[in-house]
């Protein structure tokens, strides 16, 4: 019997440590990530709306050229002089127009500077959005790992007891027990098939969210590795992140737009001054009369009473402005409690995790001293069952603070700003968000050179 229950502890106790020897790391996890993530795909396109607007606003300040095709047939009957005649003829007009804004005082140019603004700070909120989908791939990789530790601490643990209950029912027999300690035992084997099944429920659903963030289904997970590199140092964290953090700079451009818009919403109380030209030709059909015409002139326009619209836009751009200021005061104090809070809980799980590695210990000191007190008569089966219960909770109790340890690590690195592709040195052709905007930031038309390799640009990301 000694030996059955030390061969039995053996094996439970190197069950119940998470395997190595597995395929799949957590860079791998998070490379599939980012390559699978529709919001990452969502927010890149939302990003290439924002730089079309910078060629939207843009293209105010270039000629502006339209053309237009008119076919008239007039027909009734005319009395001249007593002669009736009647009307029955065609005419086509073709005709060019073109206007050019020559000057406005600087609105369209400081809308171009506002829209540029907004660029900037939809590419940071395409950075807080990549921190955010590598964090839940993170997670997810590191929940299913703890959930399937548990399962097989669980199922180990369910064999031990099933040795326990058979060697509780042998010695029954022989009547070196009474039939209580025969109940304990199938009392204690039925709790824990009820939580190997709790287990079983909680990997699957872990299993779901991996699928979910990372795109597939997990292909054994290897240990995470070694903990990212941090410094430990909460208040200089509290200064990167109020610097670098996304969120932070993200507000830092709205507040540079909303200024911007201020100023334009003033420069369109101004006049604006447009050169104009139109060509034109009109026919008869059937005839050999013809009308030839152009023009040519400067507009000078301006505003003198627009009901209060124009000053209305101005206080709501002010408004906004202030409003954005307001965010940027939140967020900043947001990101650095968020870093605060990410390290107290990586110091509460380290604690946690050290901790646990001595209750762990003891436990197994405990459980083999009252094994052995058991085969001499000083202890019963149910002082057997409750010390390997405290064993098994040391031990689930250690691998959930392993991986809480991991997941508060990689809170710090998303608090901080510092967890993406770039900064985790992800092996990922990571997404260039300057590169479609330097290709529609001059507002190329589709005839030009420029045109047709954004046409390429547009139809292989169609594709993909």
């Amino acid at each position: 019997m000694k030996k059955i229950r030390g061969a039995l502890l053996a094996s439970a106790l190197a069950c119940a440590v998470p395997v190595a020897a597995w395929s799949e790391t957590l860079a791998d996890t998070l490379v599939s990530t980012y390559h699978a993530s529709g919001l990452l795909e969502q927010n890149r396109a939302l990003l290439r709306a924002a730089d079309e607007d910078v060629a939207v606003t843009l293209s105010q300040l270039r000629p502006i050229l339209n053309w237009s095709v008119d076919v008239t047939r007039n027909f009734g009957r005319s009395k001249t002089a007593g002669t009736r005649r009647p009307i029955a003829d065609t005419n086509t007009s073709l005709g060019i127009t073109a206007e050019w804004l020559l000057y406005d005082f600087g609105r369209t140019g400081l809308q171009v500077e506002a829209a540029k603004e907004t660029v900037l700070g939809t590419r940071e909120t395409l950075r807080s959005i990549e921190q955010q989908v590598l964090l839940r791939g993170a997670t997810a990789y590191l929940n299913v790992r703890r959930n399937q530790a548990f399962v097989d601490l669980r199922q180990n643990n369910l064999r031990l007891l099933e040795q326990e209950l058979r060697a509780a029912r042998d010695r029954f027999e022989v009547g070196e027990v009474t039939r209580t300690d025969v109940a304990q035992a199938e009392a204690r084997l039925a709790s824990a098939r009820s939580g190997l099944a709790a287990a079983q429920g909680d990997l699957a659903q872990a299993v779901e969210e991996f699928v979910a963030a990372v795109g597939r289904e997990p292909n054994n997970l290897q240990a995470p590795g070694a903990l990212p590199n941090l410094s430990g140092d909460v208040d200089q964290s509290k200064l990167v992140a109020a610097r670098n953090h996304p969120d932070v700079l993200k507000a830092r451009h709205d507040v540079a737009a909303a200024e911007l818009t201020i100023k334009a919403a003033s420069a369109a109380m101004k006049p604006s001054v447009s050169l104009t030209g139109r060509a034109g030709v009109t026919e008869e059909f059937n005839e050999s009369d013809y009308t030839r015409s152009g023009s040519v002139g400067v507009a000078v326009t301006g505003p003198i009473y627009q009901g209060g619209r124009l000053s209305a836009l101005k206080r709501q751009a002010m408004a906004r402005r202030d409003a954005n200021r307001g965010a940027l005061h939140v967020v900043q104090f947001q990101v650095q409690q968020e870093v605060g809070n990410a390290y107290a809980s990586l110091r509460a799980a380290r604690a946690s995790r050290d901790a646990s590695q001595e209750q762990v210990r003891a436990a197994t000191v405990a459980f083999r001293g009252v094994r052995e007190e058991a085969t001499l008569g000083a202890r019963t089966t149910l002082d057997v069952l409750n010390a390997e219960q405290e064993l098994l909770d040391a031990r689930a109790t250690l691998i959930s603070a392993e991986i809480d340890v991991y997941t508060a690590a990689y809170s710090v690195l998303a608090a901080m700003g510092q967890l993406t592709a770039k900064d985790l040195n992800l092996p990922v052709k990571t997404y260039d968000p300057a590169a479609y905007y330097n290709m529609v930031k001059s507002a190329p038309a589709n005839l030009s050179p420029q045109g047709r390799k954004l046409d390429r640009v547009l139809r292989a990301l169609g594709k993909d």
